[in-house]
Order: structure tokens, then sequence, then C-alpha cells
């Protein structure tokens, strides 16, 4: 049955579309997701950071049950509608910093990384946007520009949207000097490093003058679940402030409770200009945002942002009870406590059951985890996925290296940590021993 129904996909929905499973899926309860034959599989994507309350989670659906019995469609061009209304109420206590109170919702993260730059090249009158190696933005014709995390995402659709530059990222873990001398060259000094490189970008291929914004994801998500040094950071929000540049984060990915805090930035302890969000926003109802200051938000026209769908009410709704779950079961707290369970295991066991020549490099914040298997060879990550999938588990790869991403739902119990770091052991040992 499932062949048949998978064959029938195949024929019929566009191939543009990767999919790391063949997988037919019918139900999904919390931490878990059943094929059509009702085979139970361990989910560690949650739809990749997207139902971050894990699937299903009643409270959320009793309020897109009782929301689309109300009001199903408030168009935003038309109406004021109280379930958008109740969300900004709620998360203008959960933004970064208290100047961000004006927002903007559309449909999904791609879209929001547009409206972000909207806004900033329309407040500032610049065209220029500069991006980060590795950044993944989106797919849709604009944030194709924008993502250099893979060729594939924008090969053969040229030209794309100009005026958009490429800054060095500081993933030392793949800089060629932290790796001849990685006491020397370490991650701050590539924090540093990659600062200076941002610093000849706007004397040579941007002037500041001609740059609206600075966009950055505070953890790349795409590019490998990598954390940048706290001093880069810091140190982009000082050259936007000295070079009047709008600083954007994108938290499509990092929000929502992922790393631990609400949002990624909150790390460290820099406020952005306009912040993206989506994913774990509705806990997988299709909605984004962006959000900014009023007086930014303020010098657009009316008529100049909208769509059918934005900041749908069912959508907004399930946002809604998001946050109250959020606040309920205390998520933040035991994504934390979750987190340190998964790093202490990860790194006691994996360097063990790796052959000499291959490293491991175990990072990321509360439950954005990567993995990366630093000198083995092309298809290791892919390797351990299927041995983890023949155990009844699915994890996805990342990046252009060979890296494991985790995304659990962020109220996974401490059992189901425990099953999930068992059966990831497993995993790596097997595909180990298999080269």
């Amino acid at each position: 049955m499932t062949s048949k129904l998978a064959q029938f996909g195949k024929r019929h929905i566009a191939k543009g579309i990767g999919r790391s499973t063949e997988l037919v899926i019918e139900k999904a309860k919390g931490t878990y997701v059943w094929s059509v034959e009702g085979k139970k599989y361990l989910d560690l994507t949650t739809g990749i950071g997207v139902t971050n309350t894990g699937h299903c989670h009643p409270t959320v659906v009793k309020a897109v049950q009782d929301q689309a019995a109300t009001l199903t469609h408030g168009q935003v061009n038309i109406f004021y509608q109280k379930p958008m209304l109740d969300l900004i109420e709620g998360l203008k206590p959960k933004m970064p910093h208290s100047s961000l109170d004006t927002f903007f919702f559309w449909n999904s993260g791609s879209e929001a990384v547009e409206a972000a730059v909207k806004l900033a090249r329309h407040a500032t009158k610049k065209q220029n946007i500069i991006v980060f190696q590795g950044s993944y933005h989106g797919r849709t014709m604009g944030t194709m520009a924008l993502t250099t995390s893979k060729t594939v995402y924008a090969k053969g659709f040229g030209p794309l949207m100009p005026g958009v530059h490429v800054c060095a990222y500081p993933y030392f873990q793949q800089w060629a000097a932290h790796k001849a001398d990685p006491v020397k060259f370490n991650a701050e000094w590539c924090g540093e490093e990659a600062l200076h490189q941002l610093d000849l970008v706007l004397k040579q291929r941007s002037d500041p003058e001609d740059t609206a914004a600075i966009l950055i994801e505070p953890v790349q998500g795409e590019g490998g679940y990598v954390v940048p040094p706290k001093n880069f950071m810091k140190g982009l929000r000082e050259i936007c402030d000295k070079h009047n540049i709008l600083l954007i984060c994108d938290e499509v990915q990092s929000g929502f409770g992922r790393t631990g805090k609400m949002f990624a930035v909150e790390h460290f302890d820099v406020r952005p200009d306009i912040m993206v969000m989506a994913k774990g926003i509705a806990s997988g109802y299709p909605l984004s945002a962006i959000v900014s200051t009023k007086e930014l938000m303020d010098t657009q026209p009316p008529g100049s942002m909208g769509g059918t769908y934005s900041g749908n009410a069912v959508a907004c709704a399930a946002a809604n009870a998001t946050l109250q779950v959020f606040k309920d079961e205390n998520i933040l707290a035991n994504c934390n406590a979750r987190s340190e369970q998964f790093f202490s295991t990860l790194k006691e066991k994996i360097p063990k059951l790796l052959p000499d020549n291959i490293k491991v490099d175990i990072r990321g914040l509360g439950l954005m985890i990567g993995i990366e298997f630093l000198n083995a060879p092309k298809g290791f990550a892919n390797a351990v996925a299927n041995e983890a999938f023949n155990l009844d588990t699915i994890v996805l790869t990342t990046s252009i290296y060979e890296t494991l991403r985790l995304i659990p739902p962020l109220n996974i119990t401490k059992e189901e940590t425990d099953l999930a770091l068992d059966r990831i052991i497993s995993s790596i040992e097997a595909a180990s021993k298999k080269l």
C-alpha cells in the first residue's frame, strides 16, 4: 500500500521537491509519526523545526478547532481580526528588545524574509543587502539570491535579485587557519577575522551609503547548525550602528524556543532592527512575521504590504495556543534540561565510536543540535541517517559537510530523549563499522 501511494506521489508531485524518506504518513502525535501501515517512527525533525510543541498538541488542536468554527479568514487588508491582535499582545513581551513592537504577518519564512528586505530598502532608500556564506533564507525568486548554503537552491533559475553581497561567516571548524592551529586561531579569532572581511566588503563592494541591511541567522540552519562567536554578533551590531545599516535577524529556524531562549539572538545580547519569524510560531500552521520599531514600520505607505492569507485567523489562533503551551508547560526549561541530556551523552559516547581519522564537532544551542563528522568520507552523514531510519527514527542531514541535525520537539520527555540517544549512537556505531 505504501509503495503504491509513494509511486503515485512521485508521478504527480513536482520533482523539484527533495524528500528524505519515501514514507507516507497519516498521523502524528507528540514525538512520533505513523505510516499508513501503522508503523511508528521517532521523529527528530519536527517538520524541520516547525512543531516545537510536538505533533498535534491538544491545546493547539482545540484552539484551531474552535477558531475554524468561528472565523477562518479575516482578510488583513479588509479587517482587524481578534486572533491577530491577541497574538501581537502575546508576542510583544517575548521580543528580544522592547523597541520591537510593530508586526507584519505573512505565511512562510521566505515571504517574511522578503518583507524584511522590502522594509529595509524602502525605509533606508538604499538597495544592497549583505548576507553570509552558508546562509539559508528561502527559495522564492527574491530569497534565492540571499541563500548561499547550497547551489541547488538557485542553480538554473537566474538572473537573481541584484544588490546582494556575500561575506565570510565565522564557521571556524572549516576555516583553514583554525584547522592548522585551533588554539591560536580559535572561535574568537575567527569572529574578528569575519568582521574584518565584512569591513572589506563595505570598502570594496558595497559602500555603507548603498547598504540597506545586513541579514544573518543568529544560528545558521541549513548551513550546518553553526553558532557564531559572541564577539562576531556584537561586532555586527557595532558596524550597523556606525554606518546606519539595519541589522535583520532571521529567526525562522532558531526562534520560538529552539535554542533554549525564545529567540537565539538573546544569547548574544544583540538588538536586531528587524526580526523574521516563522516555523515554530504556530506549531505547524502556515504563519510568519516580521517585527520592527513602529518608527521604521510607519515609513511604508498603506497598501505596500499585504497578501490574501497574511496572518490567517486559524494560524494566529494556533500561534496563541503555542504561546500558552510555552507558559503552561514551561517549555524553555524542558528544552534546556533535554539539551544538557543530549549534549552530555553525545559528547561522551560519539568520539569513542569513530575511527581515529574522523573527529566530531557536536555543537548548537538548546535543541538545535549539529553533529559534524570532520574528515569523514562523503555520504557518511547520510549513512548514519539511513541506519537511524532502520531503527524507526527519522533524522536529517544539513549543509555541504557531513553533518547531522537533531531537531526534536521542545517538549520531548527524558525517556524519549534516552531512546533517541540510544538510536542515534547505535546508528553512528553501525555506520562506522561499515567504513
